[in-house]
């Protein structure tokens, strides 16, 4: 019997979770590598329609998990669902992405199955016939390449941006999808979720963003921060920040970014007088285009950004908005 790779895919109030795409990414590019099948799964109520979207990439099946326990989410009746699942089809290998509602029921996915699990990685490597998958350690200092001494099933989560959700392949036949129905008893779930509970009207997850215009040291002031406001309302993205800038109050700590924050992959990120420390590069380093705009010409963030621009800030953003507001008032 072939070994299986399953990627369980996230889904939320019926649309699925960007990041996702990246895993399914990282689970071809581990079926290529290893020659194991590869298939996905989503679970919820009323899916077919989230089941049939992921069907047309480059899979050999798709799940729908099916109970009416699942809608609204609680990590009772996920871990529980999902035990039941993965117990039936016996993967060597399930992959999740590293988000807050998998990292609330993986652990007990994972416990109640008697299985450990790798979690926050941001790649692989196979050397021989064994798998080592890499996580980053000491706020992405060190890196270190894990593996599993375990029985399969084996558990991993993959960093937001440790793939490109862009690069997964589509196939020219959608997969075929089954629905798996599945019963969870009344006494599993232990707690009545209320409404998803946000801190204010600007809370926002900054991992959904496809462009974020973020502000260090080098913006100087507070008031200075509605000038990076005007360059994200311009390019039609979310402001962010550096930690010192969150710490300060200046903006709340929902838009803060790095390893005490918000781990980001957007398509643009702009860095706006932010000098590069490591804390805060480990959050933002998978974006796809990084533009900085620094007036210290060695600062570290140079090392990794696509376009570097040594200026003062002050002196080159506001001619940025204009053209950008030209641009749009053009179209």
């Amino acid at each position: 019997m072939a070994e299986t790779i399953v990627v369980i895919v996230e889904q939320r109030e019926g649309k699925l979770n960007r990041v996702s795409w990246e895993t399914l990414t990282a689970g071809q590019a581990l079926a290529t590598e290893t020659g194991w099948t590869l298939e996905a799964a989503v679970a919820g109520t009323g899916i077919a329609e989230l089941a049939n979207e992921v069907a047309g990439k480059k899979l050999a099946k798709v799940y729908a998990i099916e109970s009416p326990k699942l809608d609204p989410y609680t990590p009772d009746a996920y871990a529980a669902g999902l035990k039941q699942f993965i117990a039936s089809k016996q993967p060597r290998l399930v992959l999740m992405p590293h988000t807050y509602q998998v990292r609330d029921f993986v652990p007990k996915l994972a416990t109640a199955m008697e299985r450990t699990a790798i979690s926050d990685c941001i790649g692989y490597k196979k050397e021989g016939d064994k798998l080592l998958f890499t996580r980053q350690m000491f706020q992405g200092k060190l890196a270190a390449d894990v593996t599993f001494t375990c029985d399969a099933p084996w558990f991993v989560t993959f960093q937001n941006g440790a793939f490109r959700g862009d690069k997964v392949e589509s196939a020219p036949a959608a997969a075929q999808v089954e629905t798996v129905k599945i019963e969870i008893a009344d006494d599993v779930i232990r707690n009545k979720p209320q409404e998803v509970f946000k801190e204010a009207k600007q809370a926002v997850d900054l991992t959904q963003a496809e462009i974020i215009v973020s502000v260090g040291r080098g913006i100087k002031e507070q008031k200075n921060i509605e000038l990076a406001k005007q360059l994200a309302e311009a390019l039609g993205g979310e402001i962010a920040a550096s930690r010192p800038i969150c710490d300060s109050g200046w903006l709340p700590m929902d838009r803060q970014i790095g390893s005490s924050g918000q781990t980001v992959a957007p398509k643009l990120y702009f860095a706006l007088g932010i000098s590069g420390a490591i804390q805060h590069i480990v959050g933002m380093k998978g974006a796809r285009t990084i533009i900085a705009v620094n007036k210290d010409s060695e600062a570290p963030i140079f090392e990794i950004a696509d376009y570097a621009v040594v200026g003062n800030l002050f002196d080159v953003i506001p001619p940025l908005i204009e053209e950008l507001k030209k641009a749009k008032a053009a179209t």
